[in-house]
């Protein structure tokens, strides 16, 4: 389920009942500067005004309670499986009263006792390391540590702002070298166990959709669902990318799924799918490890292994193809004599001098797969 915890509507009941009388229970779930026109809302907009957690009866309300709203849906008849949580990084903060990390723990504590096994999500669009401590959320929706750097690296540098009409952006993509830097820092910044647990993503309702970030661009739309299906953490995939859907005039990414089978893209869906087939017998893609082999100007590569199983992935994003050659894997601790077949060609190589042998690679990704 998703819920806003941050901030309600103007017309919430908790909120027309703080404005028509300042006695109220609810008047200290907010702050107001003067009663009741002026209060503090999310970035300033006025349908949203911001819930203040300093107040123990709305804390009591949202999660300390037994019956509190992330206890009482996780239970039966309900029984929901998780939570996402909105705007996860401006929870509890307003002003000099930053409550921030005491809210997010207590969330944990409420949602575990109720359902162990629950998923606990925060949106971040940041660097959201101090909440992936384990102590607070089991994964954010992992802009900043996954979506970022390789959207980047695939379409350029863009960063607009809230209530900036513009937009920083540069026509150069993103060097290999700062997309692994990227993923390498903010992985190395969280305990592995919950790196596996992060919300990875291409694209949401708050994003250009994959398709319309590589403009049209088939080869490098897989080459982003290959990366994603393999990376650590836990794949989402947004409605509709999967049979290739576009932003839409004036709904964006935000548009109605396309149920007429006759405008879906057969063969990207069936990419998705056998790539979702590999997630789902591997436990190298699940739970093995990562390591990055290789980062040329075009082209990247990693691997994923276990002790039994070890998987290859390599993407190029140049229109002109990747020149045949050796990609060295020894520093990976991959043996000479390993043999390797590529998911969807069948083609096979194997390991000699330290290295891979690979045909010429076009744009696009290979996801390579160790035999027995």
């Amino acid at each position: 389920l998703d819920i806003v915890p941050n901030h309600c509507g103007y017309w919430h009941p908790w909120f027309q009942t703080a404005r028509s009388d300042a006695a109220a229970p609810e008047a200290e779930f907010f702050t107001f500067t003067e009663h009741p026109e002026k209060y503090a809302a999310w970035l300033g907009v006025w349908t949203l005004p911001k819930l203040n957690y300093a107040s123990a009866e709305l804390r009591r309300r949202i999660y300390d309670g037994e019956d509190a709203i992330f206890r009482r849906w996780l239970r039966p008849p309900y029984a929901a499986d998780g939570w996402r949580v909105d705007v996860a990084n401006m929870l509890g903060r307003q002003g000099a009263s930053q409550m921030g990390i005491d809210v997010a723990r207590s969330l944990r504590q409420a949602v575990k006792q109720t359902r162990p096994d629950a998923y606990l999500l925060g949106e971040n669009f940041f660097d959201a390391t101090s909440q992936l401590q384990g102590d607070q959320f089991d994964g954010v929706m992992n802009y900043g540590g996954f979506t970022k750097p390789l959207r980047h690296w695939l379409q350029g540098y863009r960063q607009g702002a809230w209530g900036m009409n513009d937009s920083i952006s540069s026509p150069l993509p993103y060097a290999t070298t700062a997309l692994a830097a990227g993923w390498q820092s903010r992985l190395a910044a969280i305990p592995w166990a919950v790196a596996l647990q992060q919300f990875n993503l291409l694209a949401s309702h708050d994003t250009q959709r994959i398709q319309t970030q590589v403009g049209g661009n088939e080869a490098l739309h897989r080459l982003a669902a290959a990366v994603l299906l393999t990376f650590p953490g836990v794949p989402s995939i947004y409605y509709g990318d999967e049979i290739g859907l576009s932003d839409q005039p004036q709904l964006g990414s935000r548009g109605c799924m396309v149920w007429d089978e006759r405008r879906w893209n057969r063969g990207l869906l069936e990419f998705y799918r056998t790539l979702i087939r590999l997630r789902r017998s591997s436990a190298a893609l699940q739970r093995g490890g990562f390591q990055m082999l290789a980062v040329e100007p075009d082209t990247f590569a990693f691997q994923r292994a276990t002790t039994g199983e070890r998987v290859l992935v390599i993407a190029h994003r140049g229109q002109e193809p990747r020149p045949a050659g050796p990609l060295a894997v020894a520093h990976g601790g991959i043996p000479d004599g390993a043999r390797f077949r590529e998911l969807w060609s069948g083609a096979e190589a194997m390991t000699a001098d330290g290295a891979l042998p690979l045909a010429e690679h076009p744009q696009g990704a290979t996801v390579w797969v160790a035999e027995s």
